[in-house]
Parts: structure tokens; sequence; C-alpha cells
């Protein structure tokens, strides 16, 4: 990438824009290619929920992801580039896009600030091919036109536009600058209160079918962990929610990230009225200035209705044998996956509990120098999936997940985030999520399964990590 000596903020003039503009036309003209113009301007405090929500367009792809607790959150709308990929290379292809997309970008302003520069927002799905008719490809890399990013108290708006060898200068100059005038001083009253109405209360469908469903499938795994088939599998089930009007995803996350502080609320669209959301517990990877950061979590038991009992239930977990095993399966495979990379993770010898609203989960943080030339990309494809969505071993359990479930899971349980300009970047696991698709919501959540697993506690898990999300869907205005 090149970064320009051109500061927005002190030349911001369209003919300063036009020429930063008129630069990138003539480098695309030379190499015959385009080229991605970035340009970074930070800008008085924003919501970047708030501002997705203002622009939203269900024609149009976006990605928003906040974790209130690390005073994160950015939000990217419309489409600059975008790459999708399928298949075992899926991880490389998308890494050699983003690396050649990076070759050919002319950047301008303060690229130290928080978020700035283009980000490559990337989702993989669970598996490495999706199967025919489903919302979201198997890997997809989007530069999104529009950006706003908040952290450590700043907020930062992006502009990336591609430029073409004919690429007209001044209305893309107009267009940007009315945009940066907007950023500045954003009008959320321009948001019509009218379209907050509720209507009737979503309903269930089906409910009572798929827990039975649910049981049988927990039988067989455990028959097959008898047989020796693998010692783990993590099985997931669907709640289907049905609405007289069409849901409104980002309202919906508004609920989320007030009461799940501490976890990742996220929104996933793919242009086609489709949106993936959820709040998500588990942090699948952070890379920052050379370290790994990564965490085992596995293991779950509800939150007590006061201290004693809350207290009561932790203690449990943390001496459950089965459990405990269920999450030392999680951690010795992230260790064993990290060293065909050279890398020697460190994580305490015991876990400890992870608290959230409404569950409590066994949490164990696992850091990592990230050797010389090894690519933020390269340790998701070794990571992805962790026995905590998959199964142990991963190569016996994952086959058997399809048939077991009788779903395809799509984007739940895959690898969502975003990958910088310097290759650092951040990904998350898809969990406690839903797909929104006009007036129907279908609902994901899983168990994992071991030996000495019940069915029907099973699916008390399953009834408790469904409950942020049913309860957000069914009481947030649509």
């Amino acid at each position: 990438m090149q970064h320009l000596p051109l500061d927005p903020a002190a030349n911001a003039s369209p003919a300063a824009l036009s020429g930063f503009l008129e630069q990138c036309r003539q480098q695309a003209q030379r190499v015959g290619r385009a080229q991605l113009a970035s340009i970074s301007l930070e800008v008085e405090a924003l919501d970047p929920l708030a501002v997705l929500e203002a622009i939203f367009e269900p024609t149009e792809k976006h990605f928003y992801v906040e974790r209130p607790a690390e005073h994160l959150a950015v939000a990217g709308a419309e489409t600059a580039v975008h790459f999708t990929a399928t298949g075992p290379a899926r991880f490389a292809a998308c890494q050699a896009f983003i690396d050649e997309t990076l070759a050919h970008t002319l950047a301008v302003g303060d690229l130290d600030a928080p978020f700035a520069g283009p980000h490559f927002f990337t989702t993989f799905a669970f598996q490495p091919e999706v199967e025919a008719a489903e919302p979201f490809p198997a890997a997809q890399v989007l530069v999104p036109r529009w950006q706003v990013g908040r952290r450590e108290g700043r907020t930062v708006a992006v502009a990336n536009l591609l430029i073409t060898p004919t690429a007209p200068v001044a209305p893309l100059a107009e267009r940007v600058w009315r945009a940066h005038a907007k950023f500045r001083t954003f009008d959320f009253a321009s948001v019509d209160p009218a379209a907050r109405e509720a209507a009737a209360l979503p309903t269930l469908a089906g409910e009572a079918d798929d827990k039975a469903r649910y049981a049988a499938a927990v039988e067989q795994a455990l028959a097959l962990i008898a047989a020796g088939a693998f010692a783990k599998i993590v099985l997931a089930r669907t709640k289907e929610l049905r609405a007289v009007a069409p849901f409104h995803p980002l309202r919906v996350l508004n609920d989320l990230r007030e009461r799940f502080a501490d976890c990742y609320a996220f929104s996933v669209a793919n242009g086609g009225g489709q949106s993936f959301i959820g709040a998500t517990p588990e942090r699948l990877l952070r890379v920052q200035a050379g370290v790994l950061t990564t965490e085992a979590l596995a293991g779950s038991a509800r939150r007590g209705r006061s201290a004693s009992e809350d207290a009561a239930l932790g203690g449990a977990l943390l001496r459950s044998e089965k459990d405990l095993r269920e999450h030392r399966l999680v951690l010795e495979s992230i260790v064993r996956r990290l060293a065909p990379l050279g890398m020697v993770p460190a994580a305490p010898a015991r876990p400890t509990l992870r608290r959230l609203a409404n569950v409590q989960h066994l949490q164990v943080p696992v850091t990592a120098a990230l050797p010389a030339g090894v690519r933020l990309l390269e340790v998701l494809a070794q990571l992805h999936p962790t026995p905590a969505v998959g199964g142990a071993p991963r190569e016996a359990a994952l086959p058997h997940i399809r048939a077991l479930e009788g779903f395809p899971r799509g984007l739940y349980a895959g690898a969502l985030g975003w990958v910088d300009a310097r290759g650092d970047g951040e990904f998350f696991v898809g969990l406690r999520s839903a797909l929104i698709d006009g007036r129907a919501a279908r609902l994901y959540a899983g168990a994992g399964i071991v030996a000495g697993s019940q069915p029907e506690a099973e699916l008390r898990e399953t009834e408790l990590k469904f409950g942020a999300m049913q309860e957000a869907l069914m009481r947030v205005p649509l």
C-alpha cells in the first residue's frame, strides 16, 4: 500500500480531494489496473451502529461488530471491492486477494489512528463449502465504501473507492466530499420514528419436533463416541421465529450490545435482504503487533438467581469432570494446531469462569508470538473450527455434523472478523446467532457432546444459549 503525504484534515477542500483521486486515476492508467483509493479522517465521536442504522439498505452489503467492554466498534457499508472463495484453500485465496488489493492501494490520512485505512471484513462459513441457495458464500472479503470505527476514544471515518483508468474523478470527489461532511455532523434525527412502531410479537414454529430430533441426534453421537469414532462432537439445533412484519436486524443488536458488553455484537448483510446477527462470547483470534491472542472456551452452566446460587453453579462447573474434559480437548487442540506454524502458546494451568448475563463458561486465555512471515489467515486456517464448535479429533468428528444436525450451518460457528493494512486483525466465532430473512429468523445454538453427556442436559444447555437472541428478537420493535 502506498501512503501519500496528504493530510485530509489540513487539506479539506474539493480541489485537494479531486487532486488525490486524479493521482489514483493516473496510477491506474500507468499500471493498467484499478486502484483502491482510501481516505481516512478523524471525526467527532460517532456511534457506528447508529450510523449504520441511519444508512441501512437491505440491498447493500454491510459488516458491523462491537465489543463495548473493550471500547471497540466498527461498521462498514456498501461495496468498494468484494471477493469470494470456496474449498479447502479459501483462507489462502482470501489472503492472496488482500495482498493483491493492498499492492494497488493509495491511502491518505493518519493511518496510525484506530480503524484508519482500508479494512478487509472477512467471513468464513463453518464448512469449506456451502450448499446451494445458502445466503452467504464459503468465504468472502468486503472492503466497504464507507466505514466508521471507534476505539481508544477516537472515531475515524474512511471512504474507499475503486478508481479505474477511465474513472470520472469529479463526481467521485463530490460524493466523498458530501459523505465526509455528513460524518462530521451526522444527523440521526432524520431516522423516521414512525418506522419503530411495534407489530405483533413473533411466534415460534415447530419447537417440539426440533427438541425430539435433537435428543435423538445426541443419542446417535454418544453411540459413535462409545464406538471410538471421536472423543467430542458439537451438535447444534435451530429455532424458527415468524413475524407479521420484517425484522430489522440492527435494532435487535442495540439490545444485545447493551446487555452483553463483554460479547461481540455483530451483523453481516449479504445485500440480498438477509443478515446474520448475534452476540458471541468467543474470540477466535486477535493479532496485534506480532502477538497472537486466542482462548479456549468450553463448558457451560446457567447463572444463578442469587449470589450464593451463582457461586454454587460456578463452583460446580469448575469441578465438573465432564466439562473440564471438554475444555481440555479444546485447549489441547489449539496448542497442537499452532505448533506447525512454529508457535509456542502460553496458557494458565486451569480455567477460570467467564460470566455473561445469562450463562457462564470455562475459559483459558492463550497467547503466542507470531513468527516472522506467518500471516493472520494462516493461523485462522489452522484453528478453525476449534473443538469448541466442531469436535475432536476434528477430522473424525466434522464429517458427521451435517447428517446428525439435519441443516446447513452456513455462517453459524463460522469465523468472522477483519484484517487491516498492517496484517493485524481480529476474528470471532459466529455463535448465539440468528439468520434474519424478512419476516423469518432462524436461531442457532449448540452443545458439546462427550462421553457422559445426557440428551436432556444438552437440550437444556441449548435452551440457555438460545435465550438472549430469542428474547431480543421477541421484544424489540420490528
